[in-house]
């Protein structure tokens, strides 16, 4: 299969060159009506900057490298882009400078250490993908005509979104004129400006002058132009679009954007890019052992959930769906009763007094779903926490209380756009292993010391690797400049004590506090951000938070936001493409079946089954007369049963049960009590064995 699309792919390859090299010759870009006056005025603005702020110019820097090496260099001169060449690194896509992403062909400012990073590292891959973005952005509006919206990356790939009144476009021209775009090697130039220099910039253009709005920080917005294009930016990008070696159009669906009309009639064109031949075919390979291991294929097959348009991005669990679901909850909870938590419930529908007290209706109302009781409006909860401040602020609260560790298994909603749902991943309905801790700021450090390690021990359960990000404080963020350092050092202790690989992301914290993020890495290496580690030092203000400490004074406690699974939904998606849906046996919805043979047999395999099932197991008999053993046991490998029981006339007389694994190892004959035993053993151990 994998060869197949190798074949095709290069088919399509060498098809695809030959029609650029013949457009090429009498190619021409002409930007749209319009278009010239918002290059002019991005020009405008470029030249009005002399330079980036606090640069000195030809300065002597020193460049540590990741391999211990030091290179020199010239400030506001030498770039991460020259020094790679120099050093002969191939790949890299993006630096790192003392932790903060720097793009290539930025020249460095003062004495740094540089980490150069390639399309094989998250940060890497996203910059190749932002800019093949840019890059189809551009090809919408110039050559198709489409009022282009946003560009962006997503868990997968690309995505544009736009406005398109003509016929649809083909996915192929599209592609090849992505390609065609691409071999030019056009320079991408990147300015931050002001809100009011970026309506300038985007007068003619209701929807970018809308995005640049949502995505101000601050005072300034981030925007890059790219030959004929401009647009608004979210992150580094590449030097030019020689960078870019190939692309390919995935799809194109219907999506739903905040603001109800402005976004009617939006499309989402999603895409991949990559910067070589090898990191294409790397690409092929996992996406077709992704396509194998597929969450839905594998919801559907094995009847664990649905989906429906009744409740768009809202999952329907099956019986054995559910059994996953409230396994993974009692694990949880099972952990929650032996590190001090208190499970709490709230409601889910709240005024909007509440969201604006907690600043979230000024910051998320177009995310959260609304519900108008005249003369009140409520909103179903995206998430728990102000809730959670609700019922800490009941009472006068003392020091001796302290550290209060409050978890919540409520459902919440999320107003998700339509084109960005897709199975358990992105979905409106879910549910996260939601807990927030309330303490004194002495006692912060040995939380979130208890927090890594709670994120450990069930990561190992699942046998997942892991690494941490110390995301650090971003520009804006609220709060006193003291507040951050030292909530950000007592991270950093908590992250030099746990031991675990960890990274500074330098910048890209919550404005409301730093976080420690957890990234696991499933078994076939793709990585995925679960666990999270918040802190939060304004909800406590707004609810003016306080407890009465040793002193008699009043003092304000600490807030930390944390998840461990994170999204129950996501956590079973994640899983189930990690196992292939062949779940352990602890996790499993299909534990045993037990297989008669005979009729005179069936009552002694019913028999079986109920006892298993009084001991909590998920078991099932196949009494099908008119199929053989060996279709049975075939049938209930593939349904991925853990293990089969194959139950006779000897098995009946002496009480035994002859055991299968659904790999085909045959255990033997063994007591029905012993059987139990080993079973209850691998259950309770929570065992990824597959026999015993």
């Amino acid at each position: 299969m994998v060869m197949a699309l190798f074949a095709r792919w290069s088919l399509r390859r060498v098809t695809l060159r030959s029609a650029l090299r013949d457009r090429r010759r009498h190619s021409k870009l002409h930007p749209p009506s319009g278009q010239s006056e918002r290059l002019r005025v991005f020009e405008a603005l470029r030249s009005s900057r002399s330079g980036e702020k606090g640069a000195v110019q030809g300065q002597d820097l020193s460049i540590r490298l990741a391999d211990g090496k030091t290179v020199k260099g010239l400030s506001g001169v030498t770039t991460p882009l020259q020094i790679a060449h120099n050093a002969r690194v191939k790949g890299a896509v993006v630096g790192r400078v003392n932790g903060e992403l720097w793009e290539l062909a930025r020249p460095l400012l003062e004495d740094c250490e540089l980490q150069l990073l390639g399309f094989d590292s998250l940060e890497g891959k996203e910059v190749v993908w932002r800019t093949g973005a840019c890059v189809l952005g551009g090809v919408m509006e110039t050559h198709f005509g489409a009022q282009v919206y946003r560009e962006g990356v997503s868990d997968t790939g690309l995505y544009c979104d736009y406005q398109l009144e003509n016929s649809p476009v083909s996915l192929e021209e599209v592609e090849l004129r992505c390609m065609e775009k691409a071999g030019l090697k056009i320079p991408l130039s990147r300015l931050e400006l002001t809100v009011k220099e970026a309506r300038e910039l985007f007068q003619d253009n209701v929807l970018k002058l809308r995005l640049a709005e949502e995505v101000t920080q601050g005072d300034t917005v981030s925007v890059y132009r790219c030959g004929e294009s401009v647009g608004v930016c979210l992150g580094p990008l590449l030097p030019h679009t020689g960078f870019l070696h190939s692309f390919k159009m995935l799809q194109v669906s219907p999506v739903t954007l905040p603001g109800g009309a402005k976004g009617e009639g939006m499309l989402r064109m999603m895409a991949v890019s990559f910067p070589g031949t090898k990191e294409r075919d790397q690409w092929l390979r996992e996406q077709e052992e992704a396509r194998r291991r597929d969450h839905r294929r594998i919801g559907k097959e094995q009847e664990l959930f649905f989906f429906n348009d009744v409740s768009p991005g809202s999952c329907f669990f099956l019986p054995k769906g559910a059994h996953i679901y409230n396994t993974l909850t009692d694990f949880i909870k099972s952990e929650y009763r032996r590190r001090g938590f208190s499970e709490v419930i709230t409601p889910t529908l709240y005024s909007t007094s509440l969201w604006e007290r907690s600043g979230h209706w000024e910051h998320y109302s177009e995310n959260m779903f609304t519900v108008a009781c005249k003369p009140h409006t409520f909103a179903l909860k995206p998430m728990n926490c102000p809730a959670h401040c609700v019922m800490y602020e009941q009472r006068v609260r003392s020091w001796r209380e302290l550290p209060l560790r409050w978890a919540d298994f409520g459902a919440l909603h999320r107003n998700e756009h339509s084109g960005a749902l897709g199975g358990l991943t992105r979905v409106r309905r879910f549910c996260q292993d939601d807990a927030h801790i309330f303490c004194t700021p002495e006692q912060l450090e040995e939380e979130i010391t208890a927090c890594l390690e709670f994120v450990r021990s069930v990561y190992r359960v699942f046998g997942f690797t892991f690494h941490c990000l110390l995301s650090t404080r971003p520009t804006p963020c609220l709060g006193e400049p003291a507040l951050w350092d030292s909530a950000e050092q007592q991270l950093d202790r908590s992250l030099q004590k746990f031991g675990e690989r960890w990274e500074l992301n330098s910048g890209d914290g919550a404005f409301y506090g730093p976080k420690i993020d957890i990234l696991i890495r499933d078994a076939i290496g793709r990585r995925h951000q679960c666990a999270t580690i918040q802190l939060d030092f304004q909800l406590p203000i707004r609810f003016n938070l306080q407890y009465v400490g040793v002193d008699g004074a009043a003092h304000r406690p600490v807030m930390v936001h944390r998840a461990v699974l994170g999204s129950l939904e996501r956590m079973i998606a994640i899983l189930a493409e990690n196992f292939s849906g062949k779940w352990p046996l602890w996790l499993s919805p299909a534990q045993v079946m037990v297989l008669p043979v005979g009729t005179d047999i069936e009552r002694y395999g019913r028999d079986v089954v109920h006892r298993l099932k009084e001991a909590g197991f998920m078991a099932d008999i196949d009494d099908d007369h008119g199929a053989t053993l060996n279709r049975k046991i075939r049938s209930a490998q593939l349904a991925q049963y853990n293990f089969i029981f194959v139950v006779g006339e000897r098995e009946q007389s002496s009480g035994t049960v002859n055991v299968r694994t659904r790999g085909g190892k045959q255990l033997g004959q063994r007591s029905l009590e012993d059987a139990m035993t080993s079973l209850t053993q691998l259950r309770d151990s929570r065992s990824n064995q597959d026999e015993f």
